[in-house]
């Protein structure tokens, strides 16, 4: 099946589809996906406080634009040197370390009095092909507690800790979802959550009220797309169906009817390099998947070369596989 853009696929006929998650896994959904439908909503965590994100939630008190950031980049349409500029990144002066895109975004916000506008005039500048959502527009930080009862906030300290994490909560607990998002789920045809890091990518989104309930009344296809590596300090040791066990856990078991799972390996050259990290490639337990009562695609979904991620085009031949069926 072919990636390439017109014919079917495009226009009023085509596939709703929300994918759901933040990182640099959403990207990697949305820059395939975009090959075959045009009616595209991310929904975005916005519990990011590292880097250049943290440095300008903390200053500027907005919403961390880099994951948000990284989704319209993802969709755009623009000439490339449009998509270069808004990922370009500082390496010296004050502005070391920013990326113009973030900047950018805020000062939209700061012109328009309105961070949601900002978003919009962003993705229009960037010829945007479907839309992108923060899933709430409140600041919220995502905490951990881990097996011992012990509670510790923001995304750095849990992504420090190296320790069993039971479960994640969001602070303040009941943030509104972002305008917009419980309708693009309600619509959809095809839900995606993932890839991208469990406990601060996908599930921060998840614990927003009424995100995950709007997901589970759906009868969209819904899809959990698994991690390709274990994460050191986070999902150490997890399996795929750990993966989805420790979603149903916190918000339901009704927000996947499909796990995607890789069952390709990279190199022994790439794998050592992780290795060396405390990463390893999540295992493909299919049949604990199956007795879970989801349905499984396994595919090689790795890429060729650099650092090891889903093949854009592997992964978006198995959606639209799926949302077809």
């Amino acid at each position: 099946m072919g990636l390439e853009r017109g014919g079917a696929g495009q226009g009023p006929g085509s596939p709703r589809v929300v994918a759901v998650g933040g990182g640099t896994g959403l990207p990697v959904v949305l820059r395939g996906v975009k090959f075959w439908t045009e009616r595209i909503t991310a929904i975005v965590t916005v519990t990011d406080e590292g880097g250049s994100s943290g440095r300008l939630r903390g200053e500027m008190g907005v919403l961390p634009p880099g994951d948000l950031r990284n989704c319209l980049v993802a969709l755009s349409e623009a000439e490339p040197l449009m998509r270069r500029l808004f990922q370009y990144r500082f390496d010296r002066g004050g502005l070391r370390g920013h990326a113009f895109g973030n900047l950018f975004i805020v000062a939209l916000s700061e012109v328009l009095g309105d961070f949601r506008e900002a978003l919009r005039a962003a993705s229009r500048i960037l010829k945007v092909k479907g839309e992108v959502l923060p899933s709430t527009l409140e600041s919220v930080v995502v905490g951990a507690e881990l097996e011992g009862g012990e509670k510790v906030l923001g995304e750095l300290a849990i992504s420090r800790l190296g320790r069993r994490i039971r479960r994640v909560f969001l602070d303040p607990p009941h943030p509104c979802p972002a305008p917009g998002c419980l309708e693009a789920i309600e619509k959809a045809d095809l839900l995606v959550l993932g890839p991208g890091s469990l406990f601060t990518s996908i599930l921060p989104n998840l614990l927003v009220p009424g995100i995950a309930g709007a997901i589970s009344r759906s009868r969209a296809v819904k899809v959990l797309v698994v991690n390709l590596m274990t994460q050191p300090g986070e999902t150490d040791g997890f399996r795929a169906s750990d993966h989805l066990r420790a979603i149903r856990e916190q918000v339901g078991k009704e927000v996947a009817d499909w796990a995607v799972v890789n069952v390709g390996r990279p190199g022994e050259e790439r794998m050592e390099r992780y290795r060396s990290r405390g990463a390893e490639l999540v295992e493909p337990d299919v049949e604990n998947l199956e007795g879970m009562g989801v349905r499984v695609v396994p595919a090689d979904l790795v890429n060729r070369g650099g650092l090891v991620r889903h093949d854009v085009r592997k992964l978006s031949r198995v959606l639209r596989a799926l949302v077809s069926t």
